[in-house]
């Protein structure tokens, strides 16, 4: 997979990917190009190209450039109260603790240093910010990491269609639940401040809308 996707790169292209040689280069890569409010689904390689990306298609990319440099492309929903987006995260782990890149319309749903001991840390610090515009805590789960080297044979690094298998894969996967009824009965809506600072830059277009999607 890495091979072809070596060979599929333009004139130009290897030099842009030369430069995402650290995961804080992936992110600030992700963080400067414009969150897509198109609703498909665009393979590494077209993000790439188009610079343009979600929160699936920035994860996707994410884990193909931790891939490139020594890191297995590992994937990792989040998901919510049905009242929000899930949310994708790509994985990495460094000195034996994790940390993620992501893609996202919201502030704080990005970047996480690789300082957390498991799984259930890290997206637990995803917590306060994961929140709708009903200013609801929205983060309710996640799922066990999916290695993308198993959709190597239909090569997902380039081509288009493997992402709605991967998506569909992302929904069957063992999950884990984060809060208990209890839990969720007594969360407080989202602050005034945190609520602004949040969508800061946010694309309109692409943020869920709970009175119309649930």
């Amino acid at each position: 997979m890495m091979k072809a996707f070596e060979q599929a790169l333009a004139e130009a292209e290897p030099q842009t990917l030369a430069r995402l040689a650290t995961p804080e280069k992936i992110q600030a890569f992700l963080d400067d190009i414009p969150y897509s409010t198109d609703p498909i689904y665009r393979c590494p390689l077209r993000v790439l190209r188009e610079r343009v990306a979600h929160c699936f298609d920035g994860a996707m990319f994410a884990a193909a450039m931790l891939r490139r440099i020594g890191y297995p492309p590992l994937v990792l929903e989040m998901t919510s109260n049905g009242r929000d987006d899930v949310h994708l995260l790509a994985l990495y782990k460094r000195d034996d603790h994790w940390g993620a890149l992501a893609k996202s319309n919201f502030v704080g749903l990005r970047f996480r240093e690789p300082v957390y001991r498991n799984l259930r840390e890290l997206v637990m610090s995803y917590f306060e910010q994961y929140y709708n515009l009903e200013r609801e805590k929205t983060l309710r789960g996640y799922t066990i990491p999916l290695n993308l080297k198993a959709y190597d044979k239909i090569e997902w690094m380039t081509q288009d269609e493997p992402m709605d298998l991967i998506a569909d894969r992302l929904d069957e996967v063992r999950r884990f639940s984060l809060l208990t009824q209890s839990m969720v009965d007594g969360l407080q809506p989202v602050d005034e401040r945190t609520y602004r600072a949040g969508l800061i830059g946010a694309a309109e277009a692409g943020l869920f809308k709970p009175d119309q999607e649930g």
